[in-house]
């Protein structure tokens, strides 16, 4: 007799999904009965997927009114905006990468959570293939023992009992329970087609399932990826950096809102299920199982009686009677009839092969261990499973939000670097404290420019003034800056050509030599001393 039966009670979350809306194509309400072969079913489903697409186009919508607001209000922005415009870049970049951090936590256990339920529904409709497999082979098998092999001895037996009244009585007889047994066996359920089902159903939610973990996992560690590298994109501010992450977010966006309405939709069509799964497996098994064998399984309950149990009792009644009928006629026909030893015993193999079969069949048929199977597979899809899916579809929310914010932020990197470049370009290349300008390599066009430092360092006198050296010779020695700091302690009379530094400040005694020169000196050396 069955135990009582572990109930079985769909959770809350089942039921806040099983009452979504479900519309059709034309936007009208249908009946959210789990009924996947219906087109309208079909239908409710699809139009809960496009959530995402709705998502996808409010993200577009947004970047788009932010990046016209961008343009505009770039041209307006003063000096003293930059700094706050900096730190507030930085501080969205943060707050993005942390809530995109938090997502992808959420993502991992959802994704693990969905794996299981999974796992666990496969792992029972796979034990369950195996019991009903078990249930074909021993029917297949007694079947096969008691039409062939039962009743081949029992022709020979007859032909060697011919003379015996008494002796084919007792064969008739035998011949009658065999016909019970194979009748008996014959009405049980054919429940071949439930077999080949659990087992494409097994595999086909398998694959189905490794591809699905695979990709979330890719799609996760493709979002920290792109964390880093935004960290690095804007601590280097590198422009081909910026759009290789531009690219790349867009691309996660795109798949973290496609993502969003697929969760959305299958938790929504699984908790329909979930909410009555009895209901829907007896419509899927009408064909080939009655309304009563469906609810033993479904319930095992013990006040339904086993369907089965008639059958099998006439099927050990008959294999018992039988097996008292052979050991008579091994006892008394044997020494009148020696030929029939062989067949007698044949039959006694059999009957005890076919009676070991039976009870193991009356293990099997027993409710207990389908309904095990029924439940861990109901626990897996409806608890672990919706349950990881809702954690799916959250990951999805935040990780298309943070997306989107991660988005402007590199739109408003990208501006403070545009704007940076062109203060740089307006900067005059004349400009000594310009870093481009201290770069800039000798130029021939100013060899004949002498400093007045170089002459006044070394002289300090109107008298001991030369005149330049030649333009045609090599750039005078005074650009060897060891030299000339070894040569003369005062560093406002060291020329600072070359050096990268801000020109010196004129000191009193070089003034004094510059306005003590004659008027023929400064025709001599021209507008070399020009201030």
């Amino acid at each position: 007799m069955a135990t009582a039966r572990l109930d079985y009670v769909a959770p809350w979350w089942t039921y806040w999904l099983h009452n979504f809306p479900h519309f059709n194509f034309f936007f009208q309400p249908i009946d959210n009965t789990f009924k996947p072969e219906e087109a309208s079913y079909q239908q409710s489903l699809i139009f809960l997927a496009c959530v995402g697409a709705v998502g996808l186009g409010l993200s577009l919508l947004v970047l788009t009114v932010y990046l016209i607001c961008l343009c505009c209000c770039c041209k307006d922005m003063d000096e003293d905006s930059k700094r706050p415009e900096t730190c507030c870049v930085t501080w969205v970049a943060i707050i993005t990468g942390l809530i995109m951090c938090s997502a992808v936590g959420v993502g991992f256990y959802g994704n693990s959570e969905t794996n299981d339920g999974v796992y666990q529904l496969t792992y029972s409709l796979y034990n369950a293939n195996h019991t009903l497999g078990g249930i074909n082979n021993l029917v297949a098998g007694s079947l096969g023992d008691t039409e062939t092999g039962l009743k081949r001895h029992l022709e020979r037996l007859d032909e060697i009992f011919s003379t015996s009244a008494d002796y084919l009585k007792t064969l008739r007889f035998m011949q009658l329970m065999v016909a019970n047994i194979v009748r008996e066996l014959t009405a049980l359920p054919d429940i071949s087609k439930a077999n080949v089902d659990l087992a494409a159903i097994a595999d086909q939610t398998a694959f189905i399932e490794y591809y699905r973990w695979l990709n979330y996992l890719l799609l996760l560690i493709l979002d920290l990826v792109i964390c880093l590298a935004m960290c690095l994109g804007m601590a280097k501010q590198s422009r081909w950096l910026l759009i290789t992450i531009m690219t790349f977010v867009a691309l996660s966006l795109i798949l973290s809102w496609a993502s969003l309405g697929a969760s959305t939709a299958t938790a929504v069509g699984t908790s329909d299920f979930c909410v009555s799964p009895d209901k829907f497996i007896v419509n899927q098994t009408k064909d080939f199982l009655s309304a009563d064998v469906a609810h033993y399984y479904l319930f095992c309950s013990p006040n339904l009686q086993n369907p089965f149990q008639q059958s099998l009792t006439i099927c050990q009644r008959s294999l018992t009677t039988m097996q008292l009928q052979i050991q008579g006629l091994l006892q008394f026909s044997v020494p009148f009839f020696p030929t029939a030893e062989r067949d007698l015993l044949g039959i006694q193999r059999l009957l005890n092969s076919t009676e070991f079969s039976v009870h193991q069949l009356t293990a099997l048929l027993d409710c207990r261990g389908l309904h095990k199977d029924y439940l861990d597979s109901l626990m897996g899809v409806c608890y672990d499973g919706v349950e990881g899916l809702l954690y799916l579809s959250l990951f999805s929310l935040l990780a298309a939000c943070a997306l989107s914010a991660m988005l402007c932020a590199v739109f408003r990197v990208w501006t403070l670097m545009a704007s940076r470049d062109k203060e740089y370009d307006d900067i005059d290349e004349e400009d000594p404290f310009n870093p481009d300008a201290r770069r800039m390599s000798y130029n021939p066009r100013r060899s004949n420019v002498h400093s007045f430092c170089s002459y006044t360092s070394s002289l300090g006198s109107v008298a001991s003034l030369h005149p330049p050296p030649n333009p045609t010779t090599a750039p005078p020695e005074y650009m060897n800056q060891s030299m000339l700091f070894g040569g003369s302690p005062r560093y406002e009379n060291v020329p600072l050509i070359g050096r990268g530094s801000p020109p010196p400040s004129y000191s009193p005694s070089m003034r004094t030599t510059y306005l003590s020169m004659t008027d023929a000196q400064i025709r001599h050396f021209g507008t070399d001393f020009q201030v």
